[in-house]
């Protein structure tokens, strides 16, 4: 069955950078498009950043773009989020998701349009 593993997460101070990681196994990853979510306590589950297949084209949130880069290696199977800068309003769940897609350049950026889900990562940013 598919898994998506996230890693990477922590507690960091205000200013301080981490990278996740996602390992995909059990699908042929050259042939899924891959997104970045996270949730807050008491809120919605939010999209970050996602990739295409090809990992040519990419798109971020207005709140991460400049400060976060969403990158995959489709020959380790895993997408990574490097995530600079980072402020106490990024402390969340983090989790990565897995979308089946034909064209190279195809990307989704709300959860629905995802098939799979990680179990999160919990990132926390004291000030």
């Amino acid at each position: 069955q598919v898994q998506l593993v996230e890693s990477g997460g922590g507690l960091v101070q205000a200013g301080g950078s981490l990278r996740l990681s996602c390992a995909a196994s059990a699908l042929t990853f050259t042939r899924y498009a891959m997104g970045w979510f996270r949730q807050a306590p008491g809120k919605e589950r939010d999209f970050v950043a996602c990739i295409s297949r090809s990992g040519g084209l990419t798109y971020y949130a207005d709140s991460v773009k400049g400060r976060f880069t969403i990158s995959r290696d489709n020959a380790k199977n895993t997408v990574y989020l490097q995530m600079n800068s980072l402020k106490p309003v990024d402390t969340a769940v983090y989790y990565c998701a897995a979308r089946p897609v034909v064209n190279y350049n195809d990307y989704a950026r709300t959860p629905l349009e995802y098939n799979y889900w990680g179990q999160g990562t919990q990132v926390t940013v004291s000030s």
